[in-house]
């Protein structure tokens, strides 16, 4: 049995503007609803360049001075794959918002209000999160057999 992992990293990044946050309209494929900006890592960028360049891909924006919010995983020990999301959030940008983004609707739409939107579990379990003291880590076991979720553990630092 060979020990090879195959890793997969992606990045988050949420935008806020006092009490707005940039989220995603996304409609397209399975993973549709309401999400922050992010996407695949591609290599050999690095992890923050990565969440800088998806923000602007998929809103027009260009952001800096992002914060480390915290580590969100899917693993699956029967074909020993890890998907790392690495999340972040920034309130500095500048731009204008692209009219037509390739994800979907952009939209500033107020915190209280998000909660509301339809969302994928992974983004409803983190979303609250961003918006607290200090850093998270959410890892999903994926349950191989029923094809779905299966333990979830969630830790705030």
């Amino acid at each position: 049995m060979s020990d090879y992992i195959n890793y997969k990293i992606w990045t988050v990044c949420m935008v806020q503007d006092g009490e707005k946050i940039l989220l995603l309209d996304r409609q397209h494929d399975d993973f549709k609803g309401f999400i922050p900006p992010g996407g695949k890592v591609e290599f050999p960028e690095s992890i923050i360049d990565s969440a800088i360049r998806e923000v602007k891909e998929e809103t027009g924006l260009e952001v800096s001075n992002l914060i480390f919010k915290g580590l969100y995983e899917y693993v699956n020990p029967v074909a020993k794959d890890r998907y790392m999301i690495f999340n972040y959030i920034t309130y500095d940008f500048k731009g204008e918002l692209l009219e037509d983004s390739p994800e979907g609707k952009v939209a500033w739409i107020n915190i209280k209000d998000a909660y509301n939107l339809p969302m994928q579990k992974s983004i409803q379990r983190r979303f609250p999160l961003f918006f607290e003291d200090g850093t998270f880590e959410i890892q999903v076991e994926w349950n191989d057999e029923e094809n779905k979720e299966g333990k979830v553990l969630i830790r705030n630092t």
